[in-house]
């Protein structure tokens, strides 16, 4: 009966070690890489001889689906890779684009900036101040010059003026001593008619 009861413990505890260990298949059909699918087939193989292994053909059908499916992904995951590449790229050309639209503006703009437009005439800056300050050096000189004429003609004015004045001062003694003359020649002639009536 020890032995009956030995043996069934014995079985018991056999195919709970076996069934916690995973099979061949259970392991070739999880999520491990290729490289490690491979090696477990190996290991897990029968020896024949030296240089041959027997395997079975489900687990060989196994390790195929599982190439097939690993290239069809890698195959998917490159074709995204390819998509994303290309969309980058398109991004990139873009965004060149982009910037060069945006510097042949910026260029236009600083044109702009650097330009002046006086009567209808683009300038540089340069030249446009070095134009203005011209035409008001032209301007102050020109007002210089009105104001010096101007106080010259103002002065010839207030001489002339005085000049007429003395003239006219002169003019009005010259007429009272003519008239005074007058008035003198006649009386002496007024006496010297009398002189004679009488």
């Amino acid at each position: 009966m020890y032995k009956l009861f030995f043996s069934t413990v014995l079985t018991l505890i056999s195919f709970g070690i076996f069934a916690q260990q995973p099979t061949l298949q259970q392991k070739l059909q999880s999520s491990l890489p290729l490289q490690a699918q491979f090696q477990v087939l190996l290991n897990q193989s029968r020896n024949q001889d030296v240089n041959f292994k027997v395997i079975r053909k489900s687990n060989v059908e196994i390790i195929q689906r599982n190439v097939v499916d690993s290239i069809s992904k890698y195959t998917k995951e490159i074709a995204t890779l390819k998509n994303n590449s290309s969309s980058s790229v398109q991004q990139v050309q873009s965004l060149k684009d982009s910037v060069h639209t945006l510097s042949q503006s910026l260029h236009v703009e600083q044109a702009k900036t650097d330009s002046i437009s006086f009567i209808g005439i683009d300038f540089g800056k340069s030249t446009y101040h070095t134009l203005v300050w011209s035409i008001i050096g032209v301007l102050a000189v020109a007002l210089f010059i009105i104001l010096v004429s101007f106080r010259k003609a103002k002065v010839d004015a207030v001489e002339h003026q005085k000049t007429a004045e003395d003239v006219q001062n002169e003019f009005q003694i010259h007429k009272k001593k003519a008239l005074e003359t007058e008035q003198k020649l006649k009386r002496q002639l007024l006496d010297e008619q009398m002189k004679r009536d009488s």
